[in-house]
């Protein structure tokens, strides 16, 4: 009997003693979650040209800053603007026309275009076939895609 009662005194001393820095360590970490600033960012597309903030957000650059960033792609300028108006995101990278036209439908409380995430437009032309000597008159009476729906407007 005392055997038991010794060994479950020492299972006893074991648990408290491995918990207790277990406790410490996840107190400490819930406290530095606490100072995080939780950020919902709105994309309007995954692109190659976004990779400076792929690399931040892998390096953990946010989190140095304070923020604790979700990051979602809203798959269309449209579907940006809705997120960023319904308070589902907290900021959203689009061209500034989305704010543009989301003022003249009679958004009450418009969005402020307040930064530049790329230096250059990142457009491009793609084509079914190889075009070793093209040239833009070559498009003349052809048809061209201009965008995906609530992206680019098509006034080219």
């Amino acid at each position: 009997m005392k055997n038991k009662k010794r060994i479950a005194l020492a299972v006893a001393v074991v648990l408290t003693v491995t918990a207790l820095p277990m406790t410490v360590f996840a107190s400490k970490k819930d406290k530095e979650e606490e100072k995080l600033s939780k950020v919902t960012l709105n994309e309007v597309a995954h692109s190659v040209f976004y990779a400076p903030q792929y690399v931040a957000i892998e390096k953990g650059y946010f989190e140095e800053k304070g923020l604790d960033l979700t990051l979602v792609t809203g798959f269309g300028a449209d579907k940006t603007m809705t997120a960023v108006i319904s308070g589902e995101a907290d900021i959203g990278f689009m061209g500034a026309e989305a704010s543009v036209y989301a003022y003249q439908e009679g958004a009450t409380d418009p969005v402020v275009n307040f930064a530049q995430l790329t230096q250059r437009a990142g457009n491009f032309l793609v084509a079914r076939e190889e075009m070793p000597d093209f040239k833009w008159e070559d498009l003349k009476g052809e048809k061209v895609l201009g965008g995906r729906k609530g992206g680019v407007h098509i006034s080219m």
